[in-house]
């Protein structure tokens, strides 16, 4: 997968999805930009995108561990969560279910990109390793 294709595609929907957010937000006449949901789309898309591009870097040196730096963007996910919104939410002692979507509606819709397109990257990968041991 190309990487710039991966960049727009990865900010496109996050965007797409943030605005979705506040707009159904604004509907439940809730305040929009509650919640540091500002921060959670831009952590979620900022950790997006350097996670794939070490991977990108590393692809071919470390094939068989790509895995486990795709797991540990996950803990570096969570770690920025938990200094820098987690904070807020824990205030006033109850953790809502809107607390909570802030943060897990970026995160999904950033791990199901980065999954889909780990998933091309190794396919494409694997078949340029084939293909060099076939000839």
């Amino acid at each position: 997968m190309k990487l710039n294709y991966f960049y727009i595609q990865i900010i496109s929907l996050n965007i797409l999805v943030f605005i979705l957010h506040i707009f159904i937000l604004d509907q439940c006449q809730i305040k929009m930009f509650s919640n540091k949901i500002i921060e959670a789309y831009i952590i979620n898309t900022l950790t997006a995108i350097i996670l794939f591009f070490i991977i990108n870097k590393l692809k071919t040196k470390f094939k068989d561990s790509i895995g486990f730096i795709f797991m540990f963007n996950s803990f570096i996910k969570f770690g920025l969560f938990f200094f820098i919104i987690y904070p807020s939410y824990k205030i006033d002692g109850i953790s809502s279910k809107l607390e909570f979507s802030t943060f897990f509606i970026p995160y999904t819709t950033s791990l199901t990109i980065e999954i889909l397109a780990l998933i091309k990257l190794l396919t494409n990968l694997d078949k340029k390793t084939t293909f060099r041991l076939n000839k």
